[in-house]
């Protein structure tokens, strides 16, 4: 039985359910885009559905009929059969599957194989915003009992040995500190865009930087690596498994990582997705080049992006962009040369000499100067919009009689408070201090690398939750699984827990309290209550 659902966000399926449509059982037919595979087939897997087939629908890809979409569906990164831990040399464990893989069966569809199965859908039309997709002669009808599809999956799982290639420069003061500038070098199909641009930007700002150095006496404080990453098609999985090696000791040595992969797929947009950390950085950098584009924004870093683990996982600030136009066939044979010439107006070359100077930029600036261009206060927002929309929710919930009154919000007003201080008194330290003065200087660049790295939950583990970031991951442990469980506590949904809710607000209290800590200071300038 099938199932037509949209793209495939949770809201799309709550959307069903108030339509009546039983999920139960059924495959069901999604449009790619917006979101992950993963994320769609786990929304479906989460409904009960029994498989998911993923389409491109012409209104979101400009490709041919018979074009195929490669893409993977595990929720995570990584080895899915090493979860939290590095497959580093045949690694000697018993395989352990990840949480993040699928249980049901999933497939990507032509746009000729969608319109065959979409044209023979029966059951009522769908709603009008569901409508709007250009599958040739098609209805968009959500589907009834008496529509009849077989899903099968034959794929092959065998082991294949992979390579990340590093190149370092040293630092002559801090070296033992350094950024990681990275791309994906593999591709399914040609990959132009996917790896070639970025492969080629990582190599020539290793020449540039390295000919600075040779010729024109640059000294660079801190160390910069430049990593080649394989198997980044499955899910980042050389990076994370480079990550998972290191865990215990990256976040206090590396303090950014800028990834070059997809950096190019179009002309007019600028489109950004970094650690709040360095959004004044990143911010300061585009000004010299604000003559180029006609729209630049942020936005919220998602599984979909490379350095995604880099950030969530090892609490590593982090920046990806790209310049974009219009949805650019990633992951398909038509990701070639001559494609990416038409999408950016035959500017490829143009673009990407800007990319490479913004990096470039960007890294002067982070490895040269002598305090870390970091700023912590810009955290301080991202935390108080959350706690102003828990604070909301619960005194709503109380008021309803849903939530006791013993759920007080003192703790995580005074764990914002304790942050907002911190935050406040390092940029004074930093605007009183001598920049002459070394040891001052790497006392202050150590308490900014300890923020990211503090926002990892300590409560929960790398092998159920990879992305343990409490502001910026996915998991229980977030601030937006709070926010989301007080909206099932509202509507007394199943899954909602009062007591599980309770450890959920302390443990994510604390991680917020204990950060706030690692950046105040020793523990001989802090007095707290206990």
């Amino acid at each position: 039985l099938t199932l037509y659902a949209h793209y495939g966000r949770a809201g799309d399926f709550r959307r069903l359910q108030e339509l009546n449509a039983d999920i139960n059982g059924k495959v069901v037919l999604v449009r790619a885009g917006l979101l992950s595979f993963a994320e769609k087939v786990s929304n479906a897997a989460s409904m009960n559905a029994s498989a998911v087939l993923i389409y491109p629908d012409p209104v979101n890809y400009n490709i041919k009929e018979d074009t195929a979409l490669f893409g993977h569906v595990h929720l995570g990164t990584g080895d899915p059969y090493t979860p939290g831990f590095p497959s580093f040399n045949h690694t000697q464990f018993p395989p352990a599957q990840s949480s993040g893989l699928p249980s049901i069966p999933a497939q990507t569809i032509t746009i000729r194989q969608a319109t065959e199965i979409m044209s023979k859908l029966g059951g009522r039309t769908s709603p009008d915003d569901w409508s709007d997709g250009m599958l040739r002669d098609t209805m968009y009808k959500l589907g009834d009992d008496g529509d009849v599809i077989t899903v099968e999956v034959k794929n092959v799982l065998i082991q294949k040995k992979i390579h990340n290639v590093f190149g370092v420069i040293k630092g002559y003061m801090d070296k033992d500190r350094y950024m990681v500038i990275g791309a994906q070098r593999d591709a399914w199909g040609p990959g132009y865009a996917r790896s070639t641009v970025g492969t080629s930007l990582l190599v020539e700002l290793a020449r540039t930087i390295t000919d600075m150095i040779k010729n024109d006496g640059f000294k660079p404080k801190r160390s910069i690596i430049f990593a080649s990453w394989s198997a980044g098609e499955f899910g980042s999985v050389g990076a994370t498994e480079w990550l998972e090696g290191y865990l215990t000791s990256l976040n206090l040595k590396m303090f950014s990582y800028v990834s070059l992969d997809e950096v190019i797929s179009g002309f007019d947009t600028f489109k950004a997705a970094a650690s709040p950390l360095l959004y004044e950085l990143l911010e300061n950098t585009m000004k010299q080049f604000i003559y180029i584009y006609i729209f630049h924004r942020m936005e919220p870093m998602g599984l979909s992006h490379s350095a995604y683990p880099f950030l969530t996982f090892s609490g590593i600030p982090s920046l990806s962009f790209r310049f974009t136009s219009v949805t650019y066939p990633f992951g398909t044979i038509e990701d070639t040369d001559q494609n990416l010439e038409r999408y950016t107006s035959y500017n490829t070359l143009k673009l990407a000499k800007t990319a490479g100077e913004v990096v470039g930029l960007v890294t002067l600036r982070l490895v040269h100067d002598h305090l870390l261009k970091l700023n912590v206060a810009k955290y301080t927002s991202v935390i108080r919009n959350y706690v102003s929309q828990i604070r909301s929710k619960v005194e709503s919930r109380q008021t309803t009689g849903r939530l006791p009154s013993t759920v007080t919000m003192q703790w995580l007003l005074s764990a914002q408070g304790s942050y907002d201080r911190a935050a406040s008194a390092l940029v004074s330290a930093i605007r009183n201090s001598d920049l002459d003065d070394m040891e001052q200087c790497r006392i202050i660049n150590n308490r900014i690398m300890r923020v990211e790295g503090s926002f990892l939950s300590p409560y929960v583990s790398p092998r159920e939750s990879l992305f343990r970031h409490i502001l910026l991951g996915s998991g229980s442990h977030t601030l937006a699984a709070l926010v989301h469980h007080l909206e099932a506590i509202k509507g007394g949904l199943e899954s909602a827990d009062i007591d599980q809710f309770k450890n959920q607000f302390a443990l994510a209290t604390w991680t917020i309290q204990g950060c706030a800590n690692a950046l105040a200071g020793e523990v001989w300038d802090m007095d707290n209550e206990i």
